[in-house]
């Protein structure tokens, strides 16, 4: 049984993949970790109540998610790699700093970022790519995401993860156009437009499940993998 703690769990992703992970049969909540002021403080999540202190959550976790918020991100994967336990994020927005911590820590421990673990987000980018080299520069290519008004980035990891993948493919601007409005999951499309013609390629989530299930898939690949800066192109889930 794998014993995982979840940082950010009352958040919306957080708390998708506490759910699904008290649903699996291989693992179970070890702890389900917030910010010091949340107000849920002490609510029972499964087996164990929200709590603030991740060293505490690493005595008696095997692997850590986390899906809080971009400060004190160094800390807590410093935190991961101080204790040799996996650490598979999905925390977007990060600055040179934060990239620099997980690269550091990847030396010690697995670590899996993923802006998104969709498995068919893991396909769009790679489709995306190919429409670019295959179309070249006589097609202009952007990007149009759309998030749930409370979404705090933008462009979302995901659109900046799309644009890259289409200007490592072929030179050239790759504009983002960022939605947030009521309640949208995400939407991502990449857009290719020529002479007379358009190719759009789009995912739509309808459910954030899409995600979470690519978290668990991420959690049972980092518990088995040596140290390393992996994602989700690295876990057999996100190799359709």
């Amino acid at each position: 049984m794998i014993r995982v703690a979840v940082v950010g769990a009352a958040g919306r992703m957080g708390g998708a993949v506490c759910r699904l992970i008290e649903a699996s049969t291989d693992m179970e909540l070890s702890a389900a970790i917030e910010r010091e002021t949340h107000p849920e403080l002490g609510r029972q999540y499964g087996n164990c109540r929200l709590a603030c202190s991740l060293p505490t959550a690493l005595e008696t976790s095997d692997v850590v998610v986390d899906f809080a918020l971009p400060p004190r991100l160094a800390d807590r994967v410093g935190a991961c790699a101080g204790s040799g336990k996996p650490y598979v994020c999905g925390v977007t927005g990060l600055d040179d700093g934060a990239n620099l911590a997980l690269g550091e820590a990847a030396r010690r421990i697995p670590v899996v970022y993923a802006p998104n673990f969709s498995v068919g987000i893991a396909l769009l980018y790679r489709l995306a790519a190919d429409a670019a080299r295959a179309l070249g520069a006589g097609y202009d290519a952007e990007i149009v995401e759309a998030h749930h008004r409370h979404k705090k980035d933008a462009p979302s990891g995901t659109a900046l993860k799309l644009s890259q993948a289409v200007r490592e493919a072929r030179a050239g601007d790759v504009p983002i156009h960022a939605i947030r409005a009521g309640d949208i999951t995400g939407d991502h499309t990449v857009v290719f437009a020529g002479p007379g013609e358009r190719l759009e390629l789009t995912h739509r989530a309808s459910s954030r499940d899409a995600f979470a299930h690519g978290v668990l898939a991420a959690v049972r690949f980092a518990c088995e993998a040596t140290p390393g800066l992996y994602s989700m192109s690295d876990v057999p889930a996100g190799r359709p």
